[in-house]
């Protein structure tokens, strides 16, 4: 792979050509989006498993038991979850339709665990049905609910309590979850935590059989992992002395970052697993516990990198001494990131990727709204109508987060490698959009 800054934000198979066209999976992104349409989302397979069997590898030569779950929200489909399954990963589902879509893909109902704070007595009904692996209780209210649904359909259910530990990851405040002022989890600093040990293990019907933190997402840094094991550790300890908890699991969540941006790498994984699986010994150590089977809940950087979004340039509109705008096909109908997060992309023409020619341009969506924009003042090589524009670090949340607003239907999906495309989802068309209404 020639070496350029912009290839590590871009699947691990990218290539610009030698005629300056950018390639992923062995084949042209212009040729893709000429093939399929745009927007058009593009994951190259290679590095889907090249990221699962990372995070198998770096925590599994430093701890003995690991489970890596893929946090499914980051990005879900049924071919996407066999593809999951056959590199050895569980599956994290937070609704009742992700744990339905995982059992359809064929995912090991062992393998999945369910996630949410606001989960509702048919999806907890069909997690028992399913005889889902493990139930993450986030509240009083689910812990009752769920004893008494497990009674009812005479099974014993595994659960790990989430707590929240009061640490903050220093990310954005929209996804910083592991604080005392978080809908999710059981407060440690007043009691509530303590409580739920308690009343957990007075259920009949329910095997506490671990505890459950997530700080945030995406972390930049690696000492607040070490800082919430340290914290909840000293939890663990009082509940196992008071309540005779028993650790067999313990995770530490998920909020793995990747490269959006050319100027700004996260630590290397390396990092990660090794400060995870430091503090996790050290506190185990110091508690006298014996090692619990470590769950992981890896899920952007899984997907992230892998997706490329392609879109076709139309309009554009200059305003002199303002700026210049530059409209796709596509923008918060199939990344709303940008727009409720801020979040920064880089983005580049993908039939003349580098060009001494360069002006200042604002990446603009179709949509009906003034903050539909991808990228603010942003320098590409001249750009005009028909050119594919190419935004890497796609793969997470971008399309899971996607809606119809103005009935733009949604993009269509192709998975790549070596130099085969296969379409994992076709584009929505007007009847799609239709279909569950009634006239």
């Amino acid at each position: 792979m020639p070496s350029n800054p912009i290839l590590p934000i871009f699947p691990k198979t990218a290539v610009i050509g030698p005629d300056n066209r950018l390639s992923i999976g062995g084949i042209e992104a212009a040729a893709l989006a000429k093939t399929y349409g745009t927007p058009l989302y593009v994951f190259d397979e290679q590095t889907l498993r090249s990221q699962c069997r990372s995070y198998k590898q770096e925590f599994g030569k430093r701890y003995p038991s690991v489970q890596v779950l893929y946090a499914s929200k980051a990005l879900l489909l049924a071919p996407l979850v066999k593809l999951i399954a056959e590199e050895g990963l569980g599956l994290d589902v937070v609704s009742g339709n992700e744990a339905a879509i995982a059992r359809a893909a064929g995912l090991p109902a062992e393998r999945a665990y369910f996630h949410g704070n606001n989960k509702t007595p048919d999806e907890l009904e069909l997690a028992l049905k399913w005889k889902i692996g493990r139930i993450v209780v986030d509240n009083f209210h689910e812990l009752k609910l769920l004893d008494e649904l497990a009674a009812k359909a005479k099974r014993k259910q595994d659960i790990l309590l989430r707590i929240s530990p009061g640490v903050d990851p220093h990310t954005h405040h929209k996804t910083t979850t592991g604080i005392t002022d978080s809908k999710f989890g059981f407060t440690l600093e007043n009691g509530q935590a303590m409580e739920a040990v308690r009343l957990a293990q007075e259920a009949r019907s329910l095997n506490l059989i671990g505890i459950h933190i997530h700080l945030g997402s995406p972390i930049y840094e690696v000492a607040p992992y070490a800082e919430g094991i340290n914290v909840i550790f000293g939890f663990i300890a009082k509940a196992r002395d008071k309540h005779g908890l028993k650790l067999l699991e313990f995770s530490p969540g998920g909020g793995f970052p990747i490269r959006y941006v050319v100027d700004k790498a996260p630590p290397p994984l390396a990092n990660y697993a090794e400060t995870i699986t430091a503090a996790l010994k050290a506190a185990c150590k110091r508690h006298k516990f014996d090692l619990p089977k470590l769950v992981l809940e890896p899920g952007r950087s899984i997907v992230g990198r892998a997706g490329v979004a392609l879109y076709t340039v139309g309009a554009t509109k200059t305003i002199p001494g303002v700026r210049k705008y530059v409209s796709v096909d596509g923008g918060m109908g199939d990344n709303i990131r940008p727009a409720i997060y801020g979040s920064k992309y880089e983005a580049f023409v993908a039939n003349r990727v580098e060009s001494k020619e360069r002006e200042k341009v604002t990446i603009a969506g179709k949509y009906c709204e003034s903050g539909d924009v991808l990228i603010k003042d942003y320098k590409l090589p001249k750009v005009r109508a028909g050119d594919i524009i190419a935004i890497p670090a796609s793969g997470a949340y971008c399309i899971a987060m996607s809606s119809n607003y103005n009935a733009v239907s949604r993009p269509a999906i192709v998975l790549v490698n070596k130099g085969r495309s296969k379409l994992w989802r076709r584009r929505e068309t007007a009847e799609d959009l239709m279909r569950n209404e009634v006239l």
